[in-house]
């Protein structure tokens, strides 16, 4: 056998051994994380989801950020918070935690408005105030330019909603990418991300420390997982395409909106949410101190504060909700 011969049999070995690796590291994740809300069937996707609060109460819906899940929103106060007073519905999106993305989509934000606009009326839920966290801003918002879902208000926190250049989302991309990617996720990716993970949680919560609980329960490992790495690489790359259409549409927002974000946001600048609000006339804006990009943990009662401003403004039938 020749050398080159002998090199490429080590390196297929490694890569198999590799991708072995990552699959049972799968499984251990999800055994040790099991599924703490439940699904729903909607428009071929399967959707995991928790509910909290009364259920006759005003809806407020969550979207979570990219990388993250529905734990996040959890650990941060505002599930629970919010459940005091209202109907709670918060989906894992697409591809994240236990939700389904199938590959025959392009899971833009308007993509997934259209599952949840339907995955919504499946449950019953009329006139929300939509609350979005970073990647999710986007989501909310596409859901509330549809005109088959009445959104009573939006509440956008750490949003990103005008193309800048942004080389990082560009470089964090790279696993989403046909077949090189998929390599990539179930070998080497995980392990990079791995490596990373501890600074950038740092750098999202900067700079504030990492709270606790979030180092303590947050199920990072599912976060690790081949698909879910897809996902998340694949909100990388549509990140910015995706604001440069929605961004022509912000003035057709007709609900109110109030804009949160954090003063020393190390991931996307506040600029952008000053931005936002000088184009949507009915918006306020609440630029948090001493808060960096995990602006939920911060001032968690201040947007809990905010969604029950809009929710006192909710239409209380979906006739009326038609007519706004």
């Amino acid at each position: 056998m020749s050398t080159i011969e002998t090199v490429l049999l080590i390196v297929v070995a490694a890569l198999v051994l590799l991708i072995i690796g990552n699959v049972a590291f799968q499984l251990i994740a999800e055994r040790k994380n099991p599924p703490i809300g439940v699904f729903i069937e909607c428009d071929g996707v399967r959707l995991h989801y928790i509910e909290r609060g009364d259920a006759t109460a005003p809806c407020v819906v969550l979207f979570h950020g990219n990388g993250t899940m529905i734990q996040d929103l959890i650990l941060s106060g505002l599930v629970d918070r919010l459940a005091y007073h209202y109907r709670v519905v918060c989906f894992d999106r697409p591809g994240f935690g236990y939700s389904r993305r199938p590959r025959t989509r392009i899971w833009t934000a308007t993509t997934q408005a259209a599952l949840f606009a339907k995955a919504l009326d499946q449950l019953g839920v009329r006139n929300p105030v939509v609350l979005g966290h970073s990647w999710g801003t986007l989501v909310a918002i596409a859901l509330a330019l549809r005109s088959d879902c009445v959104v009573s208000g939006l509440v956008l926190a750490s949003g990103y909603y005008f193309p800048t250049f942004r080389m990082d989302f560009w470089l964090m991309s790279s696993p989403a990418v046909p077949l090189v990617g998929d390599l990539m996720r179930y070998t080497i990716s995980p392990i990079v991300s791995w490596a990373i993970m501890p600074k950038l949680i740092r750098t999202l919560f900067a700079p504030r420390a990492v709270p606790p609980e979030f180092n303590d329960e947050f199920p990072i490992s599912l976060s690790l997982r081949p698909k879910q790495l897809r996902a998340a690489a694949e909100e990388s790359a549509f990140l910015i395409p995706v604001v440069a259409q929605l961004h022509l549409q912000y003035p057709c927002i007709r609900c109110p909106v109030r804009i949160v974000h954090g003063k020393d946001d190390r991931l996307i600048e506040a600029d952008q949410s000053r931005r936002l609000h000088e184009a949507l006339p009915r918006s306020l804006i609440d630029l948090v101190e001493d808060a960096g990009h995990m602006v939920t943990y911060v001032d968690t009662a201040g947007i809990a504060d905010a969604v029950a401003v809009l929710a006192l403004a909710a239409p209380t039938s979906p006739e009326l909700g038609r007519e706004a």
